[in-house]
């Protein structure tokens, strides 16, 4: 039996749990302070100067040379679509754009989409098997009519980093009118972001992966970038984003922002040393595992492990049943049986392909956490392995 009564929450990398003091610092504008900072009266413009704080602080976290470059979104989907739909609305006779085998959805589909129903033609840079980028194929995929490279800075499953700096250095020497937009969402809070060399043209961030609520994002452009706005409207966030601010989102975006940075220590001793305690602990305990992308660089809290022959979704399930929180690095779903595409671009083995599981690990886990899921993850996947069509 699970002896904590509360949840072990391993899957900080789907969300985060909204830090307490961030959520003190947002009930005000829930309750009394809930003007429109859009108004004329001082009772709604008083909050104005809440979003212009919140604009600072994330500005600062993320190393940004003017607030301004900061415009509020509802998350990381609708930033990347704004900066990608964007851009190529501003520069419609240019028709190549350049992104990884490994994009997290929000901006691998957009591609596909627009390859499909704009003409677009998109390169889709590999990987190699630890899931680090092909520089020498993005060195000679960027042309003339290259518009955008959209590249993320830590992937999602895996938790590999990617030379942004150097991408970015690679892209402005091949091009320097080809745009750079990074989807920093699994980076930010994790390992420092510093945008004030200018490498970086657009960013997107997440408040959920920070702990912040859902339904806040934010989206980086750097200054003197003219964008087309993706929402048509008001004249919110300097005429870049239509809609009535969420204001209580907001700033609670921004004060986890500053939190994060605060943190960022403790992510990279203790959290970094809980998430190697337990990948290390179940490579000794349990044969026939494998670490997805340990040879290179990754953020400090995630592993991804992946158990021969065994079916990912079935030790969730087990871990489901015992209140431990984790996910699978397999994207199967009920009636798709596809696995993850990053690890099918990494050249996973096929018996290794749909057992991979993700623990992402975050602020409030501790080393009693990791010992009991040490001490209960063998048995699961022995039970599974005796019944594994596929193992002897």
């Amino acid at each position: 039996m699970n002896p904590y009564e509360k949840i072990i929450y391993f899957d900080n990398n789907a969300t985060t749990k909204t830090d307490d003091e961030v959520i003190s610092v947002m009930l005000p504008f829930l309750g009394e302070m809930y003007g429109n900072p859009s108004s004329m009266h001082t009772f709604g413009g008083q909050v104005a100067k809440d979003i212009r704080k919140a604009r600072e602080q994330i500005a600062t976290a993320l190393g940004a040379v003017l607030p301004s470059e900061i415009v509020f979104t509802s998350c990381a989907s609708e930033s990347s679509n704004m900066a990608v739909r964007s851009i190529l609305e501003s520069n419609p006779e240019k028709k190549h754009l350049i992104t990884t085998q490994v994009e997290h959805p929000c901006v691998l589909n957009l591609f596909k989409w627009l390859e499909r129903h704009k003409n677009y033609k998109v390169t889709y840079i590999g990987v190699d098997s630890e899931g680090q980028l092909n520089l020498d194929e993005l060195k000679v995929s960027i042309k003339e009519d290259t518009i955008l490279v959209a590249c993320m800075w830590a992937n999602n499953e895996t938790g590999v980093i990617f030379p942004i700096k150097e991408i970015g250095k690679i892209i402005k020497e091949k091009n320097p009118n080809t745009y750079f937009f990074v989807d920093a969402v699994q980076a930010f809070g994790k390992i420092p972001v510093d945008l004030s060399d200018g490498i970086i043209d657009l960013l997107s961030i997440s408040g959920h992966k920070f702990h912040a609520p859902k339904g806040i994002g934010a989206l980086y452009i750097r200054n003197k970038i003219k964008l087309r706005p993706l929402l048509i409207g008001g004249h919110q966030e300097k005429s870049r984003r239509a809609g009535t601010e969420n204001v209580a989102g907001i700033v609670a975006m921004g004060h986890a922002a500053e939190l994060a940075v605060k943190y960022l220590e403790d992510e990279n001793t203790r959290v970094r040393a809980l998430r190697d305690k337990l990948e290390q602990g179940i490579i000794s305990k349990i044969p026939y595992t494998k670490i997805n992308g340990i040879g290179t660089e990754r953020v400090p809290n995630t592993t991804n492990i992946s158990f021969e022959y065994i079916e990912g979704e079935l030790i969730l399930l087990h871990l489901s049943d015992l209140n431990i929180c984790a996910s699978s690095g397999s994207a199967c779903t009920s009636d798709t049986l596809k696995p993850s595409h990053v690890l099918d671009a990494m050249g996973v083995p096929f018996s290794f392909l749909h057992g991979s599981i993700r623990f992402s690990l975050g602020r409030y886990n501790n080393e009693k956490e990791v010992d009991y899921v040490l001490e209960i993850m063998p048995q699961i996947i022995e039970k599974l392995a005796r019944i594994s069509p596929f193992r002897k």
